[in-house]
Protein backbone atom coordinates (compact mmCIF):
# COMPACT_ATOMS: atom_id res chain seq x y z
CA UNK A 1 0.00 0.00 0.00
CA UNK A 2 1.28 3.55 -0.73
CA UNK A 3 1.94 5.92 2.03
CA UNK A 4 3.20 9.33 2.43
CA UNK A 5 7.23 9.61 2.72
CA UNK A 6 8.69 12.65 3.89
CA UNK A 7 9.79 14.90 0.93
CA UNK A 8 6.76 16.45 -0.74
CA UNK A 9 4.82 14.89 -3.28
CA UNK A 10 7.15 11.12 -2.86
CA UNK A 11 4.97 8.32 -1.94
CA UNK A 12 6.16 4.79 -1.07
CA UNK A 13 5.11 1.74 -2.50
CA UNK A 14 5.96 -2.27 -1.33
CA UNK A 15 2.47 -3.61 -3.51
CA UNK A 16 4.75 -6.69 -4.26
CA UNK A 17 7.33 -6.39 -1.90
CA UNK A 18 10.00 -4.65 -3.84
CA UNK A 19 10.36 -0.81 -2.57
CA UNK A 20 9.73 1.47 -5.47
CA UNK A 21 8.98 5.36 -4.99
CA UNK A 22 7.16 7.80 -6.99
CA UNK A 23 5.96 11.17 -7.15
CA UNK A 24 2.66 11.66 -7.35
CA UNK A 25 1.07 15.48 -7.34
CA UNK A 26 -2.95 16.11 -7.31
CA UNK A 27 -4.17 16.44 -10.98
CA UNK A 28 -0.78 14.64 -12.35
CA UNK A 29 -0.40 10.84 -13.39
CA UNK A 30 2.57 9.71 -10.75
CA UNK A 31 5.77 8.99 -12.24
CA UNK A 32 8.82 6.45 -10.86
CA UNK A 33 11.76 8.07 -9.18
CA UNK A 34 14.72 5.58 -9.82
CA UNK A 35 17.59 5.00 -6.85
CA UNK A 36 17.16 5.55 -3.05
CA UNK A 37 16.10 8.92 -2.01
CA UNK A 38 19.22 11.26 -1.36
CA UNK A 39 20.93 9.48 -4.73
CA UNK A 40 21.52 11.51 -7.54
CA UNK A 41 19.09 9.92 -9.79
CA UNK A 42 16.83 10.45 -7.88
CA UNK A 43 17.21 14.27 -6.96
CA UNK A 44 17.70 14.70 -10.65
CA UNK A 45 14.23 13.28 -11.69
CA UNK A 46 12.51 15.24 -8.34
CA UNK A 47 13.57 18.28 -9.11
CA UNK A 48 12.20 18.20 -12.75
CA UNK A 49 8.98 16.85 -11.62
CA UNK A 50 8.58 19.63 -9.03
CA UNK A 51 9.45 21.95 -11.12
CA UNK A 52 7.06 20.69 -14.09
CA UNK A 53 9.66 19.58 -16.51
CA UNK A 54 8.61 16.53 -17.29
CA UNK A 55 5.44 15.74 -19.67
CA UNK A 56 2.69 13.63 -17.35
CA UNK A 57 0.55 13.15 -20.10
CA UNK A 58 -3.50 13.83 -19.65
CA UNK A 59 -4.75 14.17 -15.88
CA UNK A 60 -8.07 12.61 -17.48
CA UNK A 61 -9.54 9.29 -16.79
CA UNK A 62 -6.82 7.28 -18.85
CA UNK A 63 -8.47 5.39 -21.64
CA UNK A 64 -8.54 1.29 -21.42
CA UNK A 65 -7.43 -0.81 -24.50
CA UNK A 66 -10.50 -3.34 -26.04
CA UNK A 67 -9.57 -6.96 -25.25
CA UNK A 68 -7.31 -6.29 -21.95
CA UNK A 69 -7.87 -6.81 -18.23
CA UNK A 70 -8.93 -3.29 -17.43
CA UNK A 71 -11.41 -2.92 -20.45
CA UNK A 72 -12.84 -6.68 -19.32
CA UNK A 73 -13.07 -5.19 -15.48
CA UNK A 74 -14.65 -1.73 -16.74
CA UNK A 75 -17.11 -3.86 -18.44
CA UNK A 76 -18.19 -5.96 -15.95
CA UNK A 77 -18.30 -2.39 -13.60
CA UNK A 78 -21.56 -1.74 -15.71
CA UNK A 79 -23.33 -5.44 -15.79
CA UNK A 80 -25.98 -6.14 -14.49
CA UNK A 81 -24.40 -9.09 -11.78
CA UNK A 82 -22.33 -6.14 -10.38
CA UNK A 83 -24.91 -3.33 -9.92
CA UNK A 84 -26.94 -6.15 -8.05
CA UNK A 85 -23.93 -6.33 -5.52
CA UNK A 86 -24.27 -4.08 -2.03
CA UNK A 87 -23.02 -0.75 -2.20
CA UNK A 88 -20.29 -1.64 0.52
CA UNK A 89 -19.60 -4.77 -1.67
CA UNK A 90 -19.21 -3.11 -4.86
CA UNK A 91 -17.06 -0.18 -3.46
CA UNK A 92 -14.53 -3.17 -1.84
CA UNK A 93 -14.72 -5.06 -5.21
CA UNK A 94 -13.48 -2.05 -7.34
CA UNK A 95 -10.95 -1.15 -4.63
CA UNK A 96 -9.49 -4.64 -5.17
CA UNK A 97 -9.26 -4.75 -9.02
CA UNK A 98 -8.43 -1.36 -9.21
CA UNK A 99 -5.16 -2.12 -6.95
CA UNK A 100 -4.24 -5.41 -9.04
CA UNK A 101 -4.87 -4.27 -12.68
CA UNK A 102 -1.89 -1.02 -11.40
CA UNK A 103 0.67 -4.16 -10.27
CA UNK A 104 3.67 -4.58 -12.49
CA UNK A 105 3.45 -7.92 -14.00
CA UNK A 106 7.02 -8.50 -12.76
CA UNK A 107 8.88 -6.54 -10.31
CA UNK A 108 11.63 -5.08 -12.54
CA UNK A 109 8.87 -4.41 -15.65
CA UNK A 110 7.51 -1.27 -16.33
CA UNK A 111 4.34 -3.28 -17.83
CA UNK A 112 1.20 -3.16 -15.45
CA UNK A 113 -1.56 -5.80 -15.32
CA UNK A 114 -4.12 -3.47 -16.54
CA UNK A 115 -2.84 -3.74 -19.69
CA UNK A 116 -2.22 -7.04 -20.18
CA UNK A 117 -4.75 -9.05 -23.02
CA UNK A 118 -7.16 -11.59 -21.98
CA UNK A 119 -5.19 -14.18 -23.85
CA UNK A 120 -2.48 -13.83 -21.60
CA UNK A 121 -4.53 -14.36 -18.27
CA UNK A 122 -3.61 -17.33 -17.07
CA UNK A 123 -4.07 -19.13 -14.18
CA UNK A 124 -0.50 -18.30 -13.16
CA UNK A 125 -1.26 -14.71 -13.65
CA UNK A 126 -4.04 -15.04 -11.25
CA UNK A 127 -2.16 -16.98 -8.66
CA UNK A 128 0.85 -14.52 -9.13
CA UNK A 129 -1.38 -11.78 -7.98
CA UNK A 130 -2.73 -13.80 -5.14
CA UNK A 131 0.45 -14.53 -3.34
CA UNK A 132 1.53 -10.84 -3.74
CA UNK A 133 -1.23 -10.67 -0.77
CA UNK A 134 0.01 -13.63 1.06
CA UNK A 135 1.14 -12.45 4.06
CA UNK A 136 -2.64 -11.00 4.43
CA UNK A 137 -4.87 -14.22 3.82
CA UNK A 138 -8.30 -12.37 3.44
CA UNK A 139 -7.06 -10.01 1.53
CA UNK A 140 -5.50 -12.65 -1.15
CA UNK A 141 -8.25 -14.65 -0.82
CA UNK A 142 -10.49 -11.32 -1.87
CA UNK A 143 -8.48 -11.17 -4.52
CA UNK A 144 -9.31 -14.83 -5.93
CA UNK A 145 -13.27 -14.05 -5.33
CA UNK A 146 -13.28 -10.70 -7.70
CA UNK A 147 -11.41 -12.15 -10.09
CA UNK A 148 -13.59 -15.34 -10.64
CA UNK A 149 -16.89 -13.51 -10.08
CA UNK A 150 -15.53 -11.06 -13.14
CA UNK A 151 -13.87 -14.09 -15.32
CA UNK A 152 -17.62 -16.43 -14.39
CA UNK A 153 -19.34 -13.04 -16.19
CA UNK A 154 -17.20 -12.98 -19.33
CA UNK A 155 -17.75 -16.37 -20.07
CA UNK A 156 -21.80 -16.07 -19.20
CA UNK A 157 -23.50 -16.93 -23.00
CA UNK A 158 -25.14 -14.29 -23.79
CA UNK A 159 -22.01 -12.11 -22.99
CA UNK A 160 -18.70 -14.10 -24.17
CA UNK A 161 -15.87 -12.35 -23.42
CA UNK A 162 -13.91 -14.68 -22.12
CA UNK A 163 -14.13 -18.78 -23.14
CA UNK A 164 -12.57 -19.95 -19.77
CA UNK A 165 -12.25 -18.39 -16.18
CA UNK A 166 -8.74 -18.63 -15.00
CA UNK A 167 -9.67 -17.83 -11.69
CA UNK A 168 -11.56 -21.13 -11.37
CA UNK A 169 -8.75 -23.35 -10.58
CA UNK A 170 -6.16 -21.11 -8.53
CA UNK A 171 -7.37 -22.27 -4.96
CA UNK A 172 -8.07 -19.79 -1.71
CA UNK A 173 -5.50 -19.80 0.88
CA UNK A 174 -7.32 -22.07 3.91
CA UNK A 175 -8.81 -19.71 6.37
CA UNK A 176 -5.73 -19.27 9.64
CA UNK A 177 -7.34 -20.63 13.07
CA UNK A 178 -12.03 -19.89 13.72
CA UNK A 179 -11.79 -16.79 12.32
CA UNK A 180 -13.71 -14.67 15.38
CA UNK A 181 -13.14 -14.94 18.54
CA UNK A 182 -16.20 -17.03 19.66
CA UNK A 183 -17.41 -15.39 23.31
CA UNK A 184 -17.11 -17.63 26.53
CA UNK A 185 -19.66 -17.16 29.44
CA UNK A 186 -17.01 -16.07 31.67
CA UNK A 187 -16.38 -12.89 28.58
CA UNK A 188 -20.59 -12.66 28.46
CA UNK A 189 -20.87 -11.75 32.34
CA UNK A 190 -18.36 -9.33 32.24
CA UNK A 191 -19.60 -7.50 29.64
CA UNK A 192 -23.21 -7.59 31.46
CA UNK A 193 -21.79 -6.53 34.78
CA UNK A 194 -19.79 -3.13 33.13
CA UNK A 195 -22.80 -2.60 31.09
CA UNK A 196 -26.40 -3.35 33.23
CA UNK A 197 -29.75 -3.60 31.76
CA UNK A 198 -30.81 -0.51 30.56
CA UNK A 199 -27.92 0.86 28.85
CA UNK A 200 -27.56 1.24 25.19
CA UNK A 201 -24.43 -1.15 25.37
CA UNK A 202 -26.52 -3.92 26.91
CA UNK A 203 -29.30 -3.74 24.81
CA UNK A 204 -26.96 -3.91 21.66
CA UNK A 205 -25.71 -7.15 23.61
CA UNK A 206 -28.65 -9.33 23.85
CA UNK A 207 -29.75 -8.36 20.37
CA UNK A 208 -26.87 -10.17 18.86
CA UNK A 209 -26.69 -12.78 21.40
CA UNK A 210 -30.46 -13.73 21.80
CA UNK A 211 -31.08 -13.26 18.13
CA UNK A 212 -27.90 -14.80 16.46
CA UNK A 213 -27.43 -11.91 14.20
CA UNK A 214 -24.61 -10.22 12.04
CA UNK A 215 -24.31 -6.51 13.34
CA UNK A 216 -25.95 -5.68 9.83
CA UNK A 217 -29.34 -7.26 10.68
CA UNK A 218 -29.77 -6.16 14.47
CA UNK A 219 -29.24 -2.08 13.70
CA UNK A 220 -32.27 -2.68 11.50
CA UNK A 221 -34.52 -4.21 14.25
CA UNK A 222 -37.21 -2.36 15.57
CA UNK A 223 -40.97 -2.60 16.71
CA UNK A 224 -42.33 -2.54 13.18
CA UNK A 225 -40.62 -6.50 13.10
CA UNK A 226 -42.02 -7.92 16.34
CA UNK A 227 -45.14 -10.00 15.28
CA UNK A 228 -46.79 -12.14 17.87
CA UNK A 229 -44.21 -12.28 19.76
CA UNK A 230 -41.47 -12.91 16.90
CA UNK A 231 -39.19 -11.20 15.27
CA UNK A 232 -40.15 -10.96 11.60
CA UNK A 233 -36.96 -9.85 9.46
CA UNK A 234 -34.93 -10.79 6.15
CA UNK A 235 -31.34 -10.67 6.50
CA UNK A 236 -29.14 -7.66 5.48
CA UNK A 237 -26.79 -10.03 3.81
CA UNK A 238 -27.36 -11.86 0.15
CA UNK A 239 -31.14 -10.09 0.46
CA UNK A 240 -31.01 -8.86 -3.38
CA UNK A 241 -29.58 -12.57 -4.91
CA UNK A 242 -30.50 -15.03 -2.79
CA UNK A 243 -32.85 -13.45 0.57
CA UNK A 244 -33.34 -15.47 3.50
CA UNK A 245 -36.44 -14.71 5.70
CA UNK A 246 -36.68 -15.19 9.05
CA UNK A 247 -39.14 -15.37 11.70
CA UNK A 248 -37.35 -15.76 15.36
CA UNK A 249 -39.05 -16.27 19.19
CA UNK A 250 -38.35 -13.42 21.08
CA UNK A 251 -36.31 -14.74 24.19
CA UNK A 252 -37.86 -13.45 27.42
CA UNK A 253 -34.44 -12.47 28.48
CA UNK A 254 -34.39 -10.27 25.72
CA UNK A 255 -37.71 -8.85 26.17
CA UNK A 256 -36.89 -7.86 29.68
CA UNK A 257 -33.49 -5.98 28.33
CA UNK A 258 -35.72 -4.57 24.96
CA UNK A 259 -38.36 -2.73 27.61
CA UNK A 260 -35.73 -1.58 30.18
CA UNK A 261 -33.62 0.29 27.44
CA UNK A 262 -34.32 3.47 25.54
CA UNK A 263 -34.89 2.47 21.92
CA UNK A 264 -35.38 5.05 18.83
CA UNK A 265 -38.35 5.40 17.08
CA UNK A 266 -37.73 2.77 13.90
CA UNK A 267 -34.99 1.08 15.26
CA UNK A 268 -34.07 -0.02 18.90
CA UNK A 269 -30.39 1.19 18.47
CA UNK A 270 -29.67 4.95 18.00
CA UNK A 271 -26.81 6.85 18.12
CA UNK A 272 -25.96 9.88 20.50
CA UNK A 273 -28.13 11.79 17.61
CA UNK A 274 -30.88 9.66 17.68
CA UNK A 275 -30.34 8.49 14.57
CA UNK A 276 -30.16 4.79 13.15
CA UNK A 277 -26.55 2.73 13.21
CA UNK A 278 -24.34 2.16 10.07
CA UNK A 279 -22.92 -1.02 10.38
CA UNK A 280 -19.23 -0.18 10.57
CA UNK A 281 -20.01 2.80 12.99
CA UNK A 282 -22.03 0.00 15.19
CA UNK A 283 -18.86 -2.40 14.86
CA UNK A 284 -16.55 0.58 15.85
CA UNK A 285 -18.88 1.48 18.71
CA UNK A 286 -19.45 -1.97 20.09
CA UNK A 287 -15.32 -2.59 19.86
CA UNK A 288 -15.02 0.53 22.08
CA UNK A 289 -17.72 -1.14 24.93
CA UNK A 290 -16.17 -4.17 24.79
CA UNK A 291 -12.94 -2.36 25.49
CA UNK A 292 -14.56 -0.87 28.14
CA UNK A 293 -15.49 -4.23 30.08
CA UNK A 294 -11.46 -4.85 29.36
CA UNK A 295 -12.16 -7.71 26.18
CA UNK A 296 -10.37 -6.84 23.75
CA UNK A 297 -10.39 -10.27 21.91
CA UNK A 298 -14.27 -10.00 21.43
CA UNK A 299 -16.20 -8.66 18.77
CA UNK A 300 -19.97 -7.93 17.50
CA UNK A 301 -19.91 -10.81 15.19
CA UNK A 302 -18.31 -13.22 18.60
CA UNK A 303 -21.64 -12.89 19.91
CA UNK A 304 -23.18 -14.84 16.69
CA UNK A 305 -20.49 -17.47 17.48
CA UNK A 306 -21.34 -17.45 20.79
CA UNK A 307 -25.09 -17.65 20.40
CA UNK A 308 -24.91 -20.99 18.11
CA UNK A 309 -21.95 -22.65 20.54
CA UNK A 310 -25.27 -22.13 23.60
CA UNK A 311 -27.71 -23.41 21.53
CA UNK A 312 -24.53 -26.58 20.50
CA UNK A 313 -24.36 -27.08 23.88
CA UNK A 314 -27.59 -27.20 25.26
CA UNK A 315 -28.50 -29.86 22.62
CA UNK A 316 -29.75 -27.98 19.53
CA UNK A 317 -29.47 -29.93 16.33
CA UNK A 318 -27.48 -28.01 12.80
CA UNK A 319 -31.19 -27.41 11.26
CA UNK A 320 -32.20 -26.05 14.60
CA UNK A 321 -29.62 -24.08 14.48
CA UNK A 322 -29.38 -23.11 10.84
CA UNK A 323 -32.96 -22.01 11.72
CA UNK A 324 -31.71 -19.27 14.04
CA UNK A 325 -28.50 -18.34 11.88
CA UNK A 326 -29.86 -18.15 8.72
CA UNK A 327 -27.31 -20.32 7.06
CA UNK A 328 -28.21 -22.27 3.96
CA UNK A 329 -25.77 -24.92 4.80
CA UNK A 330 -23.88 -26.46 7.70
CA UNK A 331 -20.61 -25.79 7.09
CA UNK A 332 -20.49 -22.36 8.84
CA UNK A 333 -22.74 -23.98 11.50
CA UNK A 334 -20.24 -26.35 12.38
CA UNK A 335 -17.25 -24.39 12.36
CA UNK A 336 -19.38 -22.03 15.12
CA UNK A 337 -20.02 -24.84 17.31
CA UNK A 338 -16.82 -27.65 16.82
CA UNK A 339 -15.95 -26.49 20.04
CA UNK A 340 -19.18 -27.13 22.25
CA UNK A 341 -20.24 -30.54 20.37
CA UNK A 342 -16.50 -31.61 21.46
CA UNK A 343 -17.25 -30.67 24.95
CA UNK A 344 -20.79 -32.08 24.89
CA UNK A 345 -19.38 -35.26 23.52
CA UNK A 346 -16.46 -35.90 26.02
CA UNK A 347 -19.29 -35.21 28.95
CA UNK A 348 -21.54 -37.82 27.44
CA UNK A 349 -18.36 -40.14 26.91
CA UNK A 350 -17.49 -39.59 30.54
CA UNK A 351 -20.60 -40.93 31.82
CA UNK A 352 -19.27 -44.39 30.29
CA UNK A 353 -16.27 -44.20 32.88
CA UNK A 354 -18.71 -44.62 36.03
CA UNK A 355 -20.00 -48.11 34.42
CA UNK A 356 -17.10 -49.87 35.21
CA UNK A 357 -16.84 -53.82 34.53
CA UNK A 358 -14.23 -54.76 37.36
CA UNK A 359 -14.62 -57.01 39.87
Amino acid sequence: MSKKFSRKYVVEDRTDGVLRFYFRKRGQRKVRLPGLPGSDEFNAMYYRALNGEIDFGPTGPKMSTKGTLRWLCEQYFQSAEYKRLDKSTRHVRKLVVERMWAEPIRPDSTRIFEDIPLSAITPRAVRTLRDRRADKREAANSRIKALRAIFAWACKPDVELMSSNPARDVPYFPQEGDGFHSWTEEEIARFEETHPIGTKPRLAMALLLYTGQRRSDIILFGRQHVFNGCLRFTQFKGRKRKPVTLEIPIHSRLQKVIDASPCGEITFLVTEFGKGFTAPGFGNWFRAQCDKAGLKQCSAHGLRKAASARLAERGATEKQIMAITGHSTSKEVTRYTKAASQKRLAESAMVLLDESTDD
